[in-house]
């Protein structure tokens, strides 16, 4: 119910746009967010939308480069990353749940499979 797509490899200072796209009741959830995973780390919350309450969150470590945004007519999220660096080199997932922002994977009810993003320096 959650497809997400659109990573790739880019140089470091590159952008890149990823999507998840919802079907059926996720995206009637208020709540979407975007997880990732680095090789040999756990996975980290990168940011997160509530729709209802037009509120946005971030991890510190990507505030200012990142911007998560949902498309209502197209039933998808997306996550527009700017400025690149290296560090952000991971598989990244999205994610839905009913109600509340979490910073935290257990909360949230269903995942996508997960797209990989490369930034070479």
């Amino acid at each position: 119910q959650l497809q997400a797509f659109g990573g790739g490899s880019v140089p470091a200072g590159g952008s890149l746009r990823l999507s998840c796209a919802a079907s059926g009741r996720t995206f009637t959830y208020n709540v979407m967010g975007w997880f990732r995973q680095a090789p040999g780390k756990e996975r980290e919350f990168v940011a997160a939308i509530n729709w209802s309450v037009s509120s946005n969150y971030y991890a510190d470590s990507v505030k200012g480069r990142f911007t998560i945004s949902r498309d209502n007519a197209k039933n998808t999220v997306y996550l527009q990353m700017n400025s690149l660096k290296p560090e952000d080199t991971a598989v990244y997932y999205c994610a839905a749940r009913p109600l509340g922002i979490s910073y935290y994977q257990e909360p949230y009810e269903y995942w996508g499979q997960g797209t990989l993003v490369t930034v070479s320096s």
